[in-house]
């Protein structure tokens, strides 16, 4: 296949900060835009799954074939233990990983190159292959350690969306407040989208 005509294939993580329904937003619309992804998610966020969306995690990979088994793009589940998964190897082809939401242990991980399991090796595959990761804060307040960590990813060029929504475009629903930080990540990636309504002046 060329270059010009090659599907897209994005990494996306979710951990176990709150905020589960912002990496699952994130997955829905990659997945209609018909560009797999390659999903891992760690113990901590399969538990934030099951408490704010009610996922039964007891079948990781039945839930996640019934979640997305019906989107033009593939969803491919990578359990967090596995390492030697494809995504844990430079010379695998993704276009970059997002992390959302992302903890702050995760973050930490991530800025000291600790690869102890399959997330944190992707994100750092990433860096060392020049390639474009997002990280999605989720975490208040915030002290000294989180903010010098997110200083020193984004020295090294991550991209910092922490799940901050807008309130210019009068958001009705809990809905528009998720589109919106979905639609930020989706932006900083340059993936066109229809989430919410841009300002204009």
């Amino acid at each position: 296949m060329s270059e010009l005509n090659k599907k897209q294939r994005w990494v996306v993580g979710i951990t176990g900060a709150s905020g589960s329904i912002y990496g699952i937003r994130l997955i829905e619309t990659l997945l209609t835009a018909n560009i797999d992804v390659h999903m891992v998610i760690s113990n901590a966020g399969w538990r934030v799954l099951h408490e704010e969306l009610g996922w039964n995690s007891t079948d990781r990979e039945g839930i996640v074939k019934e979640k997305f088994g019906s989107y033009p793009g593939a969803c491919i589940y990578h359990p967090v233990a596995d390492i030697g998964a494809s995504i844990a190897s430079g010379s695998f082809q993704v276009e970059g990983m997002i992390i959302a939401p992302c903890s702050m242990g995760t973050l930490s991980a991530v800025a000291h190159g600790s690869s102890s399991n399959l997330m944190t090796r992707a994100a750092d595959v990433m860096l060392k292959e020049g390639r474009p990761l997002v990280l999605v804060p989720r975490e208040t307040p915030l002290h000294a350690i989180h903010l010098e960590n997110m200083l020193k990813l984004s020295r090294l060029g991550v991209k910092m969306i922490p799940a901050m929504p807008a309130f210019y475009f009068q958001p009705q629903s809990m809905d528009d407040l998720i589109n919106f930080v979905v639609g930020k990540v989706l932006d900083s990636i340059r993936i066109d989208h229809h989430l919410f309504k841009r300002w204009e002046g």
